[in-house]
């Protein structure tokens, strides 16, 4: 038994998966799409809240310093998924590396984890995306009922209207294809990157040196705490994160981080990229290094225009700008906020879909759903069946408690492929790989080491849920996945046609 739990798929197999008619996506993307999707995801409302959130509550002006050690941190794990990527360019992402180099068991867990992170993920970013619509309504003058604007108030039946018929926008436009998605991904990420600009520029000019002193103010240590709403760390070991000071910038690397949660993403594109050996690796760096450079750039303005101890926490930056009198950027930061979601939400659909997809193909999940389109030659009933449940869910369901579920399968997928890429490393030398992770097996063991710690700083209680999700995983696995898998039931080969009768 355990020789079938751990079976490996090679990757001259599945290669040869993505080249079957019905089973093959359509390859449009270049390296510029590739970036543009690692830019949408990563900059959502974190540029503009949590800079001003961490900057007060945990490192002062050296926030920027925390956003320096968030970035390298992912860029440990973007050269991993880098290697990967390009040498098995196949959609599933850190699911499919596993499968070559782990086997199918530890592969299966992974993708039942990124299919309820980009899932909850999609939701949460949705219900936040009508909030800013909501609000912009409102300033306008027109009202939602109350009943069709979430279950946050509701008296009664409440379902939040916006947030559902956006994922059914975007599960349409998903279905139409990747480079009709691309086109309007590249649109919206040059809006929301044209405001984020603007507010870099803009905050500039109203920067007081004054602000940056003491740029690492003086240590503050946190009470430990007992309930499950704390850091495991501190239930493990009774070691409480200090604020402020040196470890305060790291304390607050690890709330930052969340902010570059996306850039793996791009990786489940590689099946759909025209060059993935060279396109792939350069949509993911470079996505990751233009984002850090603009969290960097935010953090400074932010903390320069006003002091960190009188910013406040809902709306930072925005609040920053009323506080110097030009009340009109917080409309236009607010603006970018709402189109910035929109891609956000756009990409983490795009990223479940392909995950689905990939270990239906697999068998580990129902063939039924990894037949393409025959005119988009997209994956379309899995988009249109994930589609409709995200959209009912986001309709339904509060999910801000569950957001951090999203971080910590995430750091889980960054551990694995880490482990990964030295293991297929070892099983097989002979693999062309277009890119090489540096320093292998330091660069991996680092950013494993790296991850770990990020995911002890999560809450208890997160911990508990991604368990209880993973135990579900383990019986959908062994009641359908483990006999239905292509590994355990190798396709016959096609009849010979019968001779002709003479």
């Amino acid at each position: 038994m355990s020789s079938s739990l751990f079976r490996t798929k090679n990757v001259e197999q599945s290669i040869r998966d993505t080249e079957e008619p019905e089973h093959a996506l359509k390859k449009s993307l270049s390296a510029l799409d590739l970036t543009v999707f690692g830019v949408g995801v990563i900059i959502g409302t974190g540029i503009f809240v949590l800079t001003g959130q961490v900057a007060k509550n945990n490192a002062g002006p050296a926030v920027a310093l925390a956003f320096v050690a968030s970035g390298v941190v992912c860029a440990l794990a973007a050269l991993c998924y880098a290697e990967f990527a390009s040498t098995v360019p196949v959609a599933g992402s850190a699911y499919t590396f596993s499968y070559a180099s782990l086997g199918e068991l530890p592969a299966w867990i992974i993708g039942w984890d990124l299919v309820l992170e980009f899932a909850l993920g999609t939701a949460v970013v949705a219900v936040g995306w009508s909030g800013y619509i909501r609000s912009l309504l409102d300033n306008a003058g027109w009202h939602l009922p109350e009943y069709l604007s979430g279950r946050d108030g509701a008296h009664g039946f409440g379902f939040d209207i916006l947030a559902a018929l956006l994922v059914l926008v975007l599960t349409a436009i998903l279905v139409l294809g990747m480079k009709l998605s691309a086109r309007i991904t590249s649109l919206v990420v040059a809006i929301k990157v044209a405001v984020v600009l603007i507010v870099i520029i803009a905050g500039a000019f109203f920067v007081r040196g004054d602000n940056y002193r003491p740029f690492i103010p003086p240590a503050q240590p946190v009470p430990a705490g007992a309930s499950l709403k704390a850091p495991l760390v501190q239930l493990m070991f009774g070691w409480a994160p200090a604020n402020f000071g040196v470890m305060g910038i790291f304390t607050a690397a690890s709330v930052v981080f969340f902010a570059f949660i996306g850039f793996d993403i791009v990786a489940t594109a590689a099946e759909e990229t025209r060059n993935p050996q060279r396109d792939v690796p350069r949509g993911i760096l470079g996505s990751l290094f233009i984002c850090t450079v603009l969290y960097v750039a935010v953090s400074i303005v932010v903390t320069g225009m006003q002091n960190y101890t009188q910013l406040s926490v809902d709306a930072p930056l925005a609040d920053a700008f009323k506080a110097i009198g030009h009340p009109w950027y917080a409309g236009v930061i607010s603006f970018g906020a709402a189109i910035g979601l929109t891609t956000v939400c756009l990409i983490l659909l795009l990223g479940q879909t392909r995950v689905f997809f990939a270990m239906s193909r697999d068998g580990l999940l129902p063939r039924f759903f990894s037949r393409v389109h025959p005119r988009f030659r997209t994956p379309h009933r899995p988009t249109i069946l994930l589609g409709v449940i995200i959209a009912i869910v986001a309709g339904f369901t509060s999910l801000s408690e569950l957001a951090e579920l999203v971080n910590i399968g995430t750091l889980f997928a960054f551990v694995v492929v880490a482990i990964s890429v030295i293991i297929l490393r070892r099983t097989r030398p002979d693999l062309p790989r277009a890119f090489r992770t540096p320093w292998v097996p330091f660069v991996p063991i680092l950013s494993v080491c790296a991850t770990l710690w990020l995911m002890l700083n999560l809450p208890a209680e997160t911990w508990l849920r991604f368990a209880i999700w993973m135990v579900i995983g383990f019986v959908v696995y062994f009641l359908y996945g483990r006999s239905h898998s292509r590994l355990a039931r190798p396709e016959q080969p096609e009849p010979e046609p019968a001779p002709p009768m003479s």
